[in-house]
């Protein structure tokens, strides 16, 4: 076998997807691999940028169907709340036909997956091997997609931990991300179909800090798993932060300023949206806060509480656009992140300097925010009620309770993620990962041709 393969990817409609799988692609293209990366038209221009690799790696679009229940023109998560995954999934189903002519036409050696539950059946017939790429935590995996799972704060036999567990109070993790137990058990059915089919799973874990999940899931799947590690994305030096945030936050003290941003697919309910806005006020820090507007609103503006720009005049803006996350992290005047706890926010958060506060709003993120703050302790997780509701208060105290510098907690965290920062950036450690990663798939590519 020729010592470079071809690999063409499909990630799920979602920046959160398509940005690690492109992480991913740079890493195989680095080292003179090639890879077709398919995507809808629209999602095009936004992420051409991160292509560092264009000898080797390629953009193809596809057209995304229509699908009653979508507005006219969704093709990305970003455009559809969270409840209408399973719509936009069903699109993506239809897109197929598309994908085989590429697949046909190119005949790839990998195709890397998520959402897409056919396409190792479309792999095996062109015969190529299928990676089911797994944008989840091991703790993730091992809660909410390894067979059996867990039930409200029980823990099945081997299970790593007890303390990121999903509890009954937690149910509410679970509202915004189906409208009916059918969605979910669609969902479901897509992640075991994936499972099953697959040649091989790729799980976005590193094992210097998930070793026992990642050794759980291991034992619980009957296939091979292999580990990205600390999959980060190469800072781009060419793009700055802009004009607008870095002339913002230069008028800052060094590690004063709280960022918050909830991703591209979360949006609040209006009550709560307003609870975050007076919980940031309540702090009298500098604050940024960047999230979309809440339900039922077309802007930010429209849905502030009364009389809130004017008393935070100065030092708190929220912002309802995007925002270049990574780099508003590493700006100087930023102390502490504000995060929902997503796969790619928890990653960044890692590696910043940042004091981590979590808010999680789905199952997921849940997990995330529970390992990192009972399991790693690098982070506070703002207190709920039973309802699932945060009040500005509980999130005034997870905040101050990490950025007072006489804080015995502040003091614990920062010690704790500057120790596992270290370990995952630590010079070799993301390479190793990459080398063996790579010499895997050309074990299975070679497996392939030799059982043939």
């Amino acid at each position: 076998m020729a010592s470079k393969f071809h690999a063409l990817m499909y990630p799920w409609f979602a920046s959160g997807h398509i940005t690690p799988f492109l992480h991913l692609a740079n890493k195989l293209g680095e080292k003179g691999h090639r890879v077709t990366f398919l995507l809808p038209k629209k999602a095009l221009k936004q992420f051409e940028h991160l292509n560092l690799y264009p000898h080797h790696i390629v953009f193809r679009t596809v057209t995304v169907p229509h699908v009653d229940g979508l507005p006219l023109g969704v093709e990305t998560a970003s455009d559809i709340p969270i409840s209408s995954t399973n719509l936009l999934a069903s699109a993506m189903d239809l897109t197929r036909p598309q994908v085989e002519d590429v697949v046909r036409a190119l005949e790839p050696d990998l195709i890397f997956f998520d959402f897409a539950h056919w396409i190792p059946e479309v792999a095996r017939e062109f015969g190529a091997k299928s990676v089911d790429y797994l944008l989840l935590s091991a703790a993730a995996v091992a809660t909410l997609i390894v067979p059996g799972g867990c039930e409200f704060g029980v823990a099945p036999p081997g299970y790593p931990s007890s303390k990121v567990l999903l509890h009954q109070k937690d149910v509410y993790s679970m509202k915004p991300v189906a409208n009916s137990t059918e969605d979910f058990a669609a969902l479901q059915e897509r992640f075991t179909a994936s499972i099953t089919k697959c040649d091989v799973i790729l799980i976005k874990a590193c094992k210097e800090l998930e070793g026992e999940f990642c050794n759980y899931v291991e034992r619980k799947f009957e296939k091979k798993i292999l580990f990205t590690g600390p999959m980060l994305p190469q800072a781009d030096t060419t793009i700055p932060l802009e004009a607008q945030w870095s002339n913002w936050l230069g008028g800052f003290e060094s590690g004063s300023v709280v960022f918050c941003a909830f991703g591209s697919q979360t949006i609040m309910e209006k009550d709560q949206f307003q609870e975050l806005c007076l919980g940031m006020e309540l702090t009298g820090l500098p604050f940024l806060v960047a999230v979309k507007p809440p339900r039922g609103t077309s802007t930010i503006q429209e849905a502030l509480p009364e009389g809130f720009e004017e008393r935070v005049n100065g030092r708190g803006v929220v912002w309802g656009g995007w925002v270049q996350q990574p780099l508003i992290l590493s700006h100087p005047s930023v102390g502490c992140f504000v995060s929902h706890c997503g796969q790619g926010s928890m990653w960044e958060s890692l590696v910043s300097d940042c004091q981590i506060v979590l808010v999680p709003q789905i199952a997921e993120q849940v997990i995330n925010a529970r390992f990192m703050s009972e399991e790693l302790e690098v982070s506070v997780e703002v207190a709920r009620e039973e309802t699932g509701w945060f009040s500005k208060e509980s999130l005034r105290d997870a905040i101050e309770s990490v950025m007072n510098r006489d804080s015995e907690l502040g003091n614990r965290v920062r010690k704790n993620h500057t120790k596992w920062r270290k370990t995952i950036t630590s010079p070799g450690l993301m390479n190793g990962y990459v080398d063996d990663l790579i010499e895997s798939f050309k074990d299975l590519i070679v497996h392939e041709t030799n059982h043939d």
